[in-house]
């Protein structure tokens, strides 16, 4: 496998970051235009895993509000004055970068970045079954009332966790 290294998202990566997002979650779609949004309110949490063949993964993240998550595919307009999370809306990898040790490194730089600026916590939605992955990042599931409803439209295995970063 050619070298893969993250770096900031631009415009430009918008198609690639559409086209390994089609891959890794073909049952939770997303258009052009929330991801393209997602950069504009936050380039600082947008990040993609570039190689010799384009895009080969990303990491988008925001500052949101706890136990809450924007609805899928949908645009949301600006950031919550009252955020006090950062949400880590979405990270993929394409199939042929997976496995080769990518993830750790994004989400620590995630979440040094996070802690950097202040914040407590990273929040997420763990999809696909993949609540035992974001454990070993760090991440505990929060049995949340507030997210029950969001949680089911996500499937039966989604859950909401979340990473303390500050005591």
């Amino acid at each position: 496998m050619p070298e893969l290294n993250w770096r900031p998202m631009r415009e430009g990566d918008l198609d690639g970051v559409v086209a390994v997002a089609r891959l890794a979650f073909p049952n939770h779609l997303e258009d052009r235009a929330c991801f393209a949004e997602r950069l504009d309110l936050n380039p600082g949490g947008c990040f993609v895993l570039d190689g010799a063949e384009g895009v080969r993964g990303y990491l988008v993240a925001y500052p949101w509000r706890r136990e809450a998550a924007p609805a899928l595919n949908s645009l949301i307009g600006a950031l919550p004055d009252d955020a006090d999370v950062i949400y880590l809306h979405d990270l993929a990898l394409h199939p042929e970068a997976r496995g080769g040790g990518h993830t750790r490194p994004i989400v620590e730089r995630l979440a040094a970045q996070a802690t950097a600026d202040g914040w407590p916590d990273i929040a997420l939605v763990a999809v696909n079954d993949a609540a035992a992955f974001w454990n070993r990042l760090g991440f505990q599931a929060v049995d949340s009332p507030a997210m029950a409803a969001k949680l089911a439209s996500y499937g039966a295995d989604a859950r909401y966790m979340v990473r303390r970063l500050q005591a």
